[in-house]
C-alpha cells in the first residue's frame, strides 16, 4: 500500500478537512503517499487525482466542507462509469481507496471492494443515517449550528408572541429535529419516525397557549411529509387554521457549513488515522464506525440495515417538558 487514494462524495459535513488532514498526515508517518481524488467519484471516473502532502492539508482542520469539493456523481451508477473509475485506479495505480460520505458514497466504496479495489468507508452525514455507527463526521456541529438557530429565532417569537415553523434537514431521519429541538426547547418536534397528524398539531399549539404560552417553535424534519415542503404545508395549515402570526425558517444548508465543532475534528482524526491504518494492513470492504464508546470496522455490507438513530425516549421526553 504505497499510494493511496482518497475522495469525499455526496452532501459535504464539517469534519471533512479533519479527516483529509488525518489521513494525508497519518499517510506521510508511515511512508505512505496519498492522491487525492477531486469531486468525488465523478473525478474518480475523470481521472482528477493530485498529491496531498502534510502542507497541502495545512490550516483545514478548522474549516467546513471539503477542499477536495464533493458531487453526487449519477454517472457512477453506470456500468460504463465505474469502469472509467477502475481505469483510473489502475492508470495512477492506486493501490486503496478511501471513500468519506454518507449513505450513497459508502454504497459506492463497498462497489469499489467488490471491483477488487481495496477500500475502506468513512461516514460523514449530517443526518445521523448511517447504519452501524452511533455518530457520523459532521452531526455534532449540525446540531449545534441548529440549536444556534432556535436560540436566536425564539428571542424574536417571544417578543412578538408568533409560532415560528423551523424546517431542519432530514429526508429519511429526523435526527436533527429530535436532538436540536429537544436542547433548542422546541414545543412541538414532527419527525418521519413519528406520525403526527396537522390536526393535532393545532391541539398541542391551542393546549400552550391555554397553559399561558404566548410563543411556539414546531422544529420539523423536512421529510416528515412525503407530498411537499414539511415546513411550508404545515405553516399554511396553521395560518388557515388560527389567528396566531405563523412564520416560518428553512435552516437548509446552513446546516452544513461552519467550523466544526471540537467533537467533531476529533472524531474526524480518529476515523481518518484507523482508515488508512487498515489499508496499509491489507483490510478492505469495511467502514470506520463509533460504537460504544469505541472507534472500530465493520463490514460495509451494514449500511443495508435499518437506521435505529432517532431514540423514542428522547421524543418523549422532549415533549413531557415542553410546555
Amino acid at each position: 500500500m504505497k499510494r493511496i487514494g482518497l475522495l469525499t462524495s455526496g452532501g459535504d459535513s464539517p469534519g471533512m478537512n479533519a479527516a483529509i488532514r488525518a489521513i494525508v498526515r497519518r499517510g506521510s508517518d508511515i511512508n505512505t503517499e496519498i492522491l487525492g481524488i477531486r469531486r468525488g467519484f465523478n473525478g474518480l471516473i475523470d481521472g482528477d487525482v493530485v498529491p496531498l502532502d502534510n502542507r497541502d492539508v495545512g490550516g483545514i482542520i478548522e474549516r467546513g466542507g471539503t477542499i477536495l469539493r464533493s458531487a453526487r456523481a449519477t454517472n457512477f451508477l453506470t456500468a460504463s462509469g465505474q469502469e472509467n473509475a477502475i481505469a483510473t485506479v489502475v492508470k495512477e495505480k492506486i493501490d486503496g481507496l478511501i471513500v468519506i460520505g454518507g449513505d450513497g458514497s459508502l454504497r459506492g466504496a463497498r462497489r469499489m471492494h467488490e471491483y477488487g479495489v481495496a477500500t475502506i468507508g468513512i461516514p460523514a452525514s449530517i443526518d445521523n443515517d448511517i447504519s452501524g455507527t452511533t455518530i457520523s463526521i459532521g452531526v455534532d456541529t449540525a446540531l449545534n449550528t441548529a440549536v444556534d438557530a432556535l436560540n436566536k429565532i425564539r428571542d424574536t417569537a417571544y417578543s412578538h408572541e408568533r409560532v415560528f415553523v423551523v424546517e431542519m434537514m432530514g429526508r429519511r431521519s429526523g435526527y436533527i429535529a429530535l436532538m436540536s429541538g429537544l436542547a433548542g426547547g422546541a414545543e412541538i418536534i414532527l419527525i418521519p419516525e413519528v406520525k403526527v397528524s396537522f390536526d393535532e398539531v393545532y391541539a398541542l399549539i391551542d393546549r400552550g397557549y391555554q397553559l399561558g404560552k404566548r410563543h411556539s417553535i414546531i422544529a420539523v424534519a423536512e421529510g416528515f411529509c412525503s407530498e411537499g415542503s414539511s415546513g411550508r404545508l404545515i405553516s399554511e395549515f396553521l395560518r388557515e387554521k388560527t389567528d396566531l402570526e405563523i412564520r416560518l425558517t428553512i435552516l437548509g444548508h446552513l446546516q452544513r457549513g461552519g467550523s466544526p465543532t471540537a467533537f467533531d475534528r476529533i472524531l474526524a482524526s480518529r476515523f481518518g488515522a484507523m482508515a488508512i491504518e487498515l489499508l496499509v494492513q491489507g483490510i478492505s470492504g469495511k467502514m470506520i464506525v463509533l460504537t460504544q464508546g469505541e472507534i472500530t470496522a465493520i463490514p460495509l455490507e451494514e449500511i443495508d440495515h435499518t437506521v435505529t438513530n432517532v431514540d423514542l425516549a428522547l421524543y418523549r421526553l422532549a415533549y413531557s417538558i415542553a410546555s
